[in-house]
């Protein structure tokens, strides 16, 4: 049976006074904690296997608590994410749920919201899924392709370069339905992808990250991707995921 690697890290940076963000692989959560050296698990690959992070809305209360709440939730619903349209139901569920906690206008986390990227892995095949800035790469011998779709203004609006997000989870009093960005992908031995939030990739261009990814493994590629960002000036929360596909 083939299996997966992980290897996860999430640190606040050295500009935010706490960690807003949250992570997930498989039936493990890191929310809203400090690590500064990377977590490697194994996974056999059978049932789905979900990994993702979920990046707190800066400037909304509870940040912190919107990305533990769908951690735990695409956590719990991993095993059964065996399709498309079941990702997409999950994460509308979050989403209902997130405005539900809020407890509505009035409410002391209303307007708290996260977004969220992430794969299911399954034995052949890959699906990739997000709501906001959060990405989601394939990191292969032919370098780093983006397989998310970022939920940003494009950078020749009138906003310009901004970390304003176009939709997200949560993030308003008022219920607003999302549409997560949805694809599958064939996956096979020898397959990684890195998986993070944006304060890894706006202080980071992606010819650095990729550079990284070609030059190290696993763990040692995740550590050196977050020792990047802090030496960049690490103006954000930072977390990542390393995913690599082995041969039993």
């Amino acid at each position: 049976m083939p299996y997966a690697v992980v290897s996860a890290l999430s640190h606040p940076g050295l500009v935010r006074d706490r960690n807003e963000d949250s992570l997930v692989a498989g039936p493990w959560t890191l929310c809203a904690t400090v690590t500064e050296n990377p977590q490697t698990l194994v996974f056999p690959l059978g049932t789905p296997l979900v990994v993702a992070v979920a990046d707190g809305l800066g400037g909304h209360p509870g940040g912190h608590v919107a990305s533990a709440l769908v951690a735990r939730r695409i956590a719990a619903a991993g095993p059964g994410l065996d399709g498309e349209d079941a990702v997409r139901d999950a994460v509308d569920e979050c989403n209902r749920a997130l405005h539900a906690a809020g407890g509505g206008a009035g409410g002391e986390y209303a307007t708290m919201g996260t977004t969220v990227a992430g794969v299911v892995l399954r034995p052949g095949s890959l699906l990739v899924f997000n709501v906001g800035d959060s990405r989601v790469y394939a990191a292969g011998r032919d370098g780093l392709r983006l397989l998310s779709v970022d939920d940003r203004p494009p950078p020749d609006s009138a906003w310009g370069r901004t970390h304003l997000v176009t939709q997200c989870l949560g993030g308003g009093a008022a219920y607003r339905p999302v549409r997560a960005h949805v694809t599958a992908r064939p996956l096979s031995a020898g397959d990684r992808c890195l998986m993070c939030t944006d304060g890894l990739t706006d202080p980071l261009p992606d010819d650095v990250i990729d550079g990284v990814m070609r030059e190290h493994d696993d763990g040692r590629a995740a550590f050196e991707l977050w020792k990047a960002a802090v030496t960049a000036g690490g103006p954000d929360n930072i977390t990542l995921a390393v995913v690599r596909v082995a041969d039993e």
